[in-house]
């Protein structure tokens, strides 16, 4: 029997997290393994070893909460937990929260209007590929590339190899050994794309590598 991926749900509006549990336990390759209403009783359970955040495939993440909200918990998550795939709930699609959470490590952002068929997509698309983006979402986070960036930049062809690479999960270990060069020179590549292209983490390596048709999302 195939082993089903493992979810939690962070959310403190209990109608809907128990009706979304019920959905994606519909689903044939997940199953929803814990609650929480706030981020920090997420977070006191992970400190207290209640949950092994390595054996957690995805975490849904509502973006506002009492006590501890979705950025706070997003922060926490990616200082203490950065390989986690998180996807972010939320009833707007303001674009400073999309950008803030994108940039804290999200993998995906999702108004809690979609629909079932959307949401069992960015599931399995963030557990194969490592992120989703619905259109508007993407449309958004590609306007603001845009007002930052104008012009497409020369890169060398072992830097697009690297970008390709660094638009899945693989870790950056995985992506030196896939090139044959050293942990330090990936890292080097990684600084040196960062700063050329005037970005600060991978997302933005993402999202200029969708903008520019080096890679796509389909």
């Amino acid at each position: 029997m195939k082993t089903k991926n493992k979810v939690i749900i962070i959310d403190d509006h209990l109608l809907f997290s128990q009706s979304l549990k019920f959905l994606i336990n519909s689903f044939e390759d997940f199953i929803v393994v814990n609650n929480f209403e706030n981020g920090k009783d997420f977070i006191d359970s992970v400190v207290a070893n209640k949950i092994n955040l390595d054996e957690i495939d995805i975490i849904l993440l509502d973006v506002n909460m009492p006590i501890l909200d979705g950025l706070k918990t997003m922060e926490w998550i990616k200082i203490n937990h950065e390989s986690s795939k998180v996807i972010a709930l939320s009833v707007n699609d303001d674009e400073e929260t999309i950008i803030k959470m994108m940039k804290n490590g999200a993998k995906g952002y999702l108004l809690k209007d979609t629909s079932p068929q959307i949401f069992e997509e960015a599931l399995n698309t963030v557990s194969d590929k490592g992120f989703f983006f619905t259109e508007l979402v993407s449309g958004l986070l590609i306007n603001r590339l845009d007002n930052n960036k104008n012009i497409r930049l020369e890169l060398k062809d072992k830097e697009i190899i690297f970008i390709k690479h660094a638009c899945t999960e693989k870790t950056y270990k995985e992506i030196a050994d896939e090139m044959c060069l050293s942990p330090k020179t990936i890292d080097g590549y990684r600084e040196n794309l960062f700063s050329k292209l005037e970005i600060r983490t991978r997302i933005g390596l993402v999202l200029y590598a969708i903008k520019n048709k080096i890679v796509n999302i389909e």
